[in-house]
């Protein structure tokens, strides 16, 4: 009985000693990390401040930067319905911060159209990765470079933004209104990315339908010339949707001011004509073309089923190429309207990517750019989700710089009711490091083994060379 005694006081004095020692951690990391609160914010979250030195730097274009590596500064707020990354977590906040600078308005001026210029949604955002090592090692990876998943997170977090700033007038317009991604067009390296040297990104709207914008981002860093230069364009479908019915809604148009606004203007009205062109092309596929094409592909896959002694050794078989990964959509993923975040799915699709076309070459993958990605059913939370990816094809005739391009396929899964259905497709390209010594293997051909496979291939081929 003594000894029992004994041991439940040693379990209460240990457990005293453990919550004190989480008591002094929190306070210290958060004496540390935060600073002194802010004393006119009652709510929650502490937000972005946009006029602040602190967060915010100017560059020489005259736009203020939102820091990065600044929300590190502080403890991570619990908004609901929030996903947090070092940068989503500083761009919802800078949202906040627009709320808490708009006063009443009535309800007929809320919800009028306007037009704006593209100068007014302009948004960057700064990584000062040369100065901020804890920002630096969230984006490091093994081989010290930069974590594209992340990466492509962010774009799509800032994007958001950007058309959030286009779009909402004030904040009652919020709960009325959803944006939501609809597609990306191609993103293209120019050239590589480096982890320890400061990074941007800015971005603003170009073009505007009745429903939808279009966002062009670009990612900057500086050369060893100390010259800054271009290392990825994207350009962001956003869409506004009514937030009761789910119907595309009328937002707010563009007035594009300057020569170089208008420019872009032309040229993303030309890349909205050239997408419309495209889908109708595809529905009109000559059938005879495209029989011929299909038992061209086929030819090897079948003798790999009907005489696999004699299949070719240097190629593989699609299905042989095929890895996976599952996971329920927790609410800690969700965005600012209730759903799972874009960029998430991005990143882990990526990184999926990037893991089959390692598995494939024998040595780690170089990324070179992402196809068009079209978002086609949203993911909610709870969803039970599925990536399934492979390696649908192989450009062999550089040998120095063989392309892989991977296709992953999200499928949302409902158990309950026996279905699953498509709600994205990615569409990666990636080479191999030219060293021998980091290359042992030879970059293998992939062929198709059914009839959709074929076509899955052929669809890739089309859209690569349209």
């Amino acid at each position: 009985m003594k000894l029992r005694s004994r041991f439940m006081i040693a379990v209460d004095i240990t457990a005293d000693l453990n919550r004190l020692s989480f008591q002094f951690l929190e306070d210290f990391y958060c004496r540390l990390y935060s600073g002194p609160p802010d004393p006119s914010f009652s709510g929650g979250i502490d937000p972005v401040t946009v006029s602040s030195s602190r967060h915010q730097r100017r560059h020489e274009d005259g736009v203020s930067a939102i820091d990065a590596g600044s929300s590190l500064r502080k403890p991570v707020s619990f908004w609901p319905g929030i996903y947090h990354s070092p940068v989503t977590n500083a761009l919802w906040q800078a949202r906040s911060s627009i709320f808490g600078t708009t006063t009443t308005t009535p309800s007929d001026v809320v919800d009028s159209i306007i037009s704006k210029t593209p100068s007014l949604s302009r948004t960057s955002i700064l990584y000062p990765f040369s100065t901020d090592y804890i920002l630096r090692e969230q984006y490091r990876n093994p081989w010290n470079g930069i974590r594209m998943g992340k990466l492509l997170e962010d774009l799509d977090a800032l994007a958001g933004t950007i058309s959030f700033k286009h779009c909402i007038n004030h904040a009652s317009m919020a709960d009325s209104l959803l944006l939501v991604t609809a597609s990306v067009d191609k993103m293209v390296l120019k050239r590589p990315i480096l982890v320890d040297t400061d990074l941007k990104i800015e971005g603003a709207v170009t073009w505007v339908g009745r429903s939808s914008m279009e966002i062009l981002l670009e990612v900057i860093q500086e050369t060893s010339d100390h010259v800054d230069s271009q290392a990825l364009v994207a350009n962001f479908t956003f869409v506004g949707r009514d937030s009761k019915t789910g119907k595309s809604t009328s937002i707010n148009q563009i007035s594009p001011e300057t020569a170089k606004e208008k420019m872009l203007w032309q040229e993303a009205e030309e890349r909205n004509a050239s997408r419309k062109k495209r889908r109708t092309q595809m529905k009109n596929i000559e059938s005879g073309k495209e029989v011929e094409r299909l038992n061209a592909l086929l030819a090897e896959g079948r003798v790999f089923i009907d005489m696999p002694a004699l299949a070719d050794r240097d190629s593989i078989l699609i299905k042989d190429t095929c890895l996976q990964n599952s996971l329920v959509c927790q609410p800690q993923q969700r965005n600012t309207h209730g759903r799972i975040f874009g960029g998430f799915l991005m990143r882990r699709a990526f990184e999926l990517a990037f893991v089959t076309a390692y598995a494939f070459a024998g040595s780690h993958p170089r990324f070179l750019d992402v196809d068009h990605v079209d978002f086609l059913k949203p993911v909610d939370v709870g969803n039970f989700l599925c990536l399934k990816s492979c390696v649908l094809y192989t450009e062999l005739e550089n040998p120095m710089e063989p392309l892989i391009n991977i296709e992953v396929v999200a499928h949302v899964t409902r158990p309950e009711l026996r279905s699953a259905e498509v709600s994205n497709k990615f569409y990666f390209t990636f080479t191999t490091y030219s060293d021998k010594k980091k290359n042992k293997w030879k970059i293998r051909s992939v062929v198709p083994a059914t009839e959709e496979e074929a076509r899955r291939v052929i669809e890739r081929m089309d859209c690569e060379n349209a």
